[in-house]
This record gives C-alpha cells, sequence and structure tokens, in this order.
C-alpha cells in the first residue's frame, strides 16, 4: 500500500528523486559495504594473530592508506559516499520512506540526518587521506567527538542524547535483523532464488551484529555524559575491543566480525536492489 499518499502524489514524489541522485546512492551503499567489510576482515585477522586489528570505519582509511592501490580506493570510497550522504539527508528532509512525523518517524530520520553527519566526516577524511591534505579521525573518533560536543552550552546532555540514539538504532537494527524486516526494503521481483537467501542471511547476520556493536558504542556515548568523562565513549573499535576482552570474547569476536563482512555484503546487495523511490508500494 501507499500508506496515506494517493497514487497522484506517489507518482509526483517519485519524479522528485532524480535518476542520477539514486545511482550515486546506490554507490554509496556499495563503498559502505566494502568499508564495514573490511572492519570485520581486520577484526578476524587480528583473533587469528594475522595482523589486522580492531578498528572502525576511520581507521579502515587508515589501513587502505597504506596498501597497494590504497590512494585510488579511498578516491574512490570517498567520492561514492557522498551518495550516500545525499540520500541519509533525503531519508531525514524528504521522507521518501514514509516513516511520517510521529515519536518513532521522528527517531528514525533523526538518525538518517545523524548518519548523513558521520558519513560526511568519514567520506571528507577519505578524500583527504587520498590528497595528502591530513585526516586526523581514528580509532579515539568517539572520544574525539564527545569531547567536542562537551565543550559546547548542555554538551553533556547532547552526549547523552546522542549516546540514545545511537543506542536505539542499534536495537532498532538487532530488532529488524531478528525479524527480517529488512527485506521489504528489497525489490525481490528482480532477485533470483540464490539473491534472495543471500540478502536474507547477510542483512540478518549483518544487523544484528551490528546493532550489538551500535549499541555498545551509544552505552559508552551516555557513560561519558554521566561521568562527564569524553574518554569514556568509544568508537566502533573500542566496542569490538570491549567485546574481545569479555569472557570467550575471541569467539564472541569471530562471530561478529563474520556478521560484519556479512553487513558488508547486505549493505552491497541495497546499492543494487533497494527501493529508492518516495511513496514506494514495495511491489
Amino acid at each position: 500500500m501507499l500508506n496515506s499518499l494517493s497514487k497522484a502524489e506517489a507518482k509526483d514524489k517519485i519524479r522528485e528523486v532524480k535518476p542520477w541522485v539514486r545511482r550515486f546512492g546506490r554507490l554509496g551503499y556499495m563503498a559502505k559495504g566494502l568499508v564495514y567489510g573490511m572492519i570485520g576482515v581486520l577484526a578476524a585477522l587480528a583473533v587469528f594473530g594475522s595482523g589486522g586489528g580492531m578498528t572502525g570505519t576511520s581507521g579502515v582509511l587508515h589501513s587502505l592508506a597504506g596498501m597497494p592501490f590504497g590512494e585510488i580506493a579511498l578516491w574512490i570510497i570517498g567520492i561514492a559516499l557522498i551518495g550516500y550522504i545525499i540520500w541519509d539527508f533525503i531519508k531525514a528532509i524528504k521522507d521518501p520512506e514514509n516513516d511520517g512525523t510521529d515519536a518513532k518517524g521522528l527517531i528514525k530520520r533523526t538518525g538518517y540526518f545523524i548518519s548523513g553527519v558521520i558519513y560526511t566526516n568519514l567520506a571528507f577524511g577519505a578524500i583527504k587521506l587520498a590528497s595528502h591534505t591530513g585526516y586526523n579521525g581514528g580509532d579515539n573518533s568517539g572520544k574525539t567527538i564527545s569531547a567536542k560536543l562537551m565543550d559546547q552550552p548542555f554538551g553533556v546532555w547532547i552526549v547523552g542524547i546522542v549516546g540514545a540514539i545511537i543506542t536505539g538504532y542499534g536495537v532498532f537494527e538487532l530488532y529488524s535483523g531478528v525479524k527480517e524486516k529488512f527485506m521489504s526494503k528489497f525489490k525481490t521481483y528482480e532477485m533470483n532464488d540464490k539473491e534472495r537467501k543471500i540478502a536474507r542471511l547477510s542483512g540478518k547476520l549483518g544487523l544484528i551484529s551490528r546493532g550489538i556493536v551500535l549499541s555498545m558504542v551509544g552505552f559508552f556515548f551516555i557513560r561519558a555524559a554521566y561521568t562527564h568523562n569524553p574518554d569514556q565513549s568509544k568508537g566502533i573499535g573500542g566496542a569490538l575491543t570491549a567485546l574481545a576482552n569479555q569472557p570467550f570474547g575471541q569467539f564472541i569476536l569471530v562471530i561478529v566480525a563474520v556478521g560484519l563482512i556479512l553487513y558488508g555484503v547486505y549493505q552491497i546487495i541495497i546499492g543494487r536492489y533497494q527501493h529508492m523511490n518516495f511513496g514506494h508500494d514495495g511491489k
């Protein structure tokens, strides 16, 4: 169904999304998938003592910079992520997914906006590294963000609210993975049986793993706000390290690392098959 939209309104809204914007957005999802796939690979390699390490999105950029053809990869990722950022802001402002203006919808749309801001920093970080103009992001990016926010008026409250939003989004992704609600995002009629199975498996395990990691990141931000200490906040790399330090942590980390690799696969599939029109009916 088109929710509260009439067919005429839906057609008008579909025309609002230019084809180049959709194509650029799809490339952005694929770039995001590559970044998360690398996070999972590096974490898995660290567990098995084959190099790698617990790092987040910013750390992956630094790892890429030291690899053969890494500069080219950084340019591609940086430029492609701009498409993802544009689509995040469209989702936040134009609401193509009909999330609405109730409390649940506004929280989701706020999450899209925050995601757009975060990936803006990541995209320009990749471009800066590729162009050798410097990029200071890294595994302590969570601390940096919370420290900057705490310097603002009501900064502690802002950090706490950001932490709550990140935690909420993490729980939402975990729930979406368990219930497989993400399948409604895909144009399944364009997928064969094998592609649908891969999309279901990668989405389920990937969203559960990322949901766990994001929930931990949000908790660290809330803890930083509660203690008034930005050093208590951590990014994805810090969350993975915290997991590794738990009982049976190495085993848990391997599972989460594989899940993050699958999340990367899921993002690439989204880039290919996701509905990216206003008011789509899911067909």
